[in-house]
């Protein structure tokens, strides 16, 4: 129907002699990768998979989080693990978890204040993506709505961290499905549902090309080769559809992956404090 009420338009601006005016051009864009943690998993295959994919092995995973300035406006993607953690690593008996340095700390380095990020995107409620989210209680929270009434409903992982939203004082995005989050197509929050029921992805248009952000639609990179799907994961067969609509849009897309926990994506841009554009 969309199609059709476009041709019927175009068909129109041609018979008028009329032409379409261009699309607006998007406004400069860049993208910093954040140090939001370290896992030094003690065996990958019990955590990570519920059908025995993986050797039994320990396993060096990462935290990460993205700022991405779209014009003069900065969204902040995932915001990891507290900041209380810097100096003081959290030992269990499923993994050790450290931290080097705080968003806001690195921030500061590139010359941003936190109330400067006025969008916070937020992939999913676990909390190694939710940690540090407090600390811009003045920025719109954009996040899956299927995850915030799952947080709603019952206590889980993230929700201090979120409580600014949570109780209703903060600004708020329920994202159901994609979002275009500029409405330019430049920044747009994939719905990928599976490990959460409202988990997202992030698509960013670089000059320099696509980027693919994954949340935790993978977790590292045997993953996408195993489709192993972790025991804690909401939704098994979302999860594995989810995978595949991540696959299939970075092929036809040409974009450049980076599975937020695995090191050696991350490492495909540039090292912080420089970005991406």
């Amino acid at each position: 129907m969309l199609r059709r009420a476009m041709a019927i338009a175009v068909g129109f601006l041609a018979l008028t002699g009329m032409q379409a005016p261009p699309p607006a051009p998007r406004p400069p864009m860049s993208l910093w990768r954040l140090d939001c943690g370290d896992f030094d998993v003690h065996d990958i295959n019990a955590f990570m998979s519920d059908t025995s994919e993986y050797p039994a092995r320990p396993k060096h995973l990462v935290g990460s989080c993205y700022l991405i300035k779209h014009g003069e406006t900065y969204l902040l993607w995932d915001t990891g693990m507290p900041a209380a953690l810097v100096g003081h690593a959290d030992q269990s008996p499923v993994m050790t978890v450290t931290l080097h340095a705080s968003i806001v700390d690195q921030l500061a380095r590139i010359g941003v204040r936190p109330e400067q990020v006025t969008m916070v995107g937020i992939s999913h409620y676990h909390g190694d993506h939710t940690g540090q989210a407090r600390a811009f209680p003045h920025a719109r929270l954009l996040m899956g709505a299927a995850d915030l009434a799952a947080m709603r409903a019952r206590p889980a992982a993230g929700q201090a961290d979120l409580a600014p939203w949570l109780s209703g004082g903060g600004q708020v995005t329920e994202v159901q499905g994609d979002l275009d989050v500029f409405n330019d197509g430049s920044v747009v929050m994939l719905n990928l549902p599976g490990h959460t029921p409202g988990h997202h992805a992030l698509l960013v248009r670089l000059a320099s090309g696509p980027v693919m952000l994954s949340g935790d639609t993978y977790h590292f990179t045997e993953q996408v080769a195993h489709r192993g799907v972790p025991p804690f994961n909401t939704n098994r067969a979302e999860s594995l559809a989810s995978m595949d609509r991540f696959d299939r849009l970075a092929r036809n897309l040409h974009a450049r992956v980076i599975i937020q926990h695995e090191p050696a994506d991350v490492a495909k841009l540039p090292a912080f404090p420089a970005a991406a554009h």
